[in-house]
């Protein structure tokens, strides 16, 4: 059995969101497919985080390969399906006290841009978790949760921005989860893109968010640069760095990505 702080550690690593935008951006943008069009991300993640608690020395070190596919219901509307598998292991001083890997929680999302002038779009993205992953292992919560993400994009080239303003509901099936977490995490993001030339961009993105943990009274807060290069107008691959700006943030990750669209 994972201990409290360990497994507290794998939620607050890999469970707090589940909006993306052009990997490997946490904050989304306004983009849509269009109708009749589709987009596959292929992902991974290395996250390595380090925690000490009364004289105790955590570490957790992460991988997580997703893959989400989208699909263009009509020109400003877009249906998301993200299913994320993990391997998760954590040591108290040396001692392995987990060691996990399975599929996580996926997720189903709706993007509707309802407004674009002068370079200026706003979209509205709901979303709802699937309890696919086993809570049991720290893979999931064991319950339906449900979100929503309100994305702003502003193009003012060779500069985009984007800002997400989200809100999470999480329930927990298992009482320890249920005690230990909180139920309603707020999210505030920040992202910028350079375009450099034609098939490269420069990337940067931070952000902050409620921390799960009830015991915590410092939400995890993080600061991320990449690069986005386009091998074709229809293939991407991408590459960034994610580190914390605050204690309860993941230390370090690395992020990359391969984006397919037809």
């Amino acid at each position: 059995m994972i201990s409290n702080l360990a497994k507290a550690i794998v939620i607050m690593v890999f469970m707090t969101g589940t909006a993306f935008g052009a990997h490997p951006l946490i904050t989304d943008d306004t983009g849509t497919n269009g109708k009749g069009k589709f987009q596959v991300e292929l992902t991974g993640e290395f996250a390595y985080e380090k925690e000490k608690s009364d004289g105790i020395t955590v570490k957790e070190k992460g991988y997580e390969a997703g893959i989400a596919v989208s699909a263009g219901l009509l020109d400003t509307l877009d249906i998301i399906c993200a299913i994320p598998y993990q391997w998760n292991k954590a040591e108290e001083d040396g001692t392995t006290v987990s060691d996990e890997n399975g599929i996580s929680d996926a997720s189903l999302e709706l993007k509707w841009r309802f407004f674009e002038q002068n370079g200026l779009s706003f979209a509205l993205k709901p979303s709802i978790t699937i309890p696919s992953g086993d809570e049991d292992k720290g893979l999931g919560t064991g319950r339906v949760g449900y979100g929503a993400t309100f994305i702003a994009t502003k193009e003012i080239a060779p500069f985009t921005f984007h800002i997400n303003l989200g809100y999470a509901h999480n329930e927990y099936k298992l009482e320890e989860d249920e005690d230990s977490n909180e139920k309603n995490i707020w999210h505030i993001s920040l992202a910028g893109l350079y375009e450099v030339s034609d098939n490269l961009q420069v990337v940067a993105n931070i952000g902050v968010e409620r921390n799960p943990d009830k015991e915590s009274g410092t939400d995890p807060s993080f600061a991320l640069i990449g690069l986005i290069y386009s091998i074709t107008p229809d293939l991407d691959v991408d590459l960034g760095f994610k580190a914390g700006l605050s204690g309860t943030e993941t230390d370090a990750a690395l992020l990359t990505g391969l984006t397919m669209r037809f």
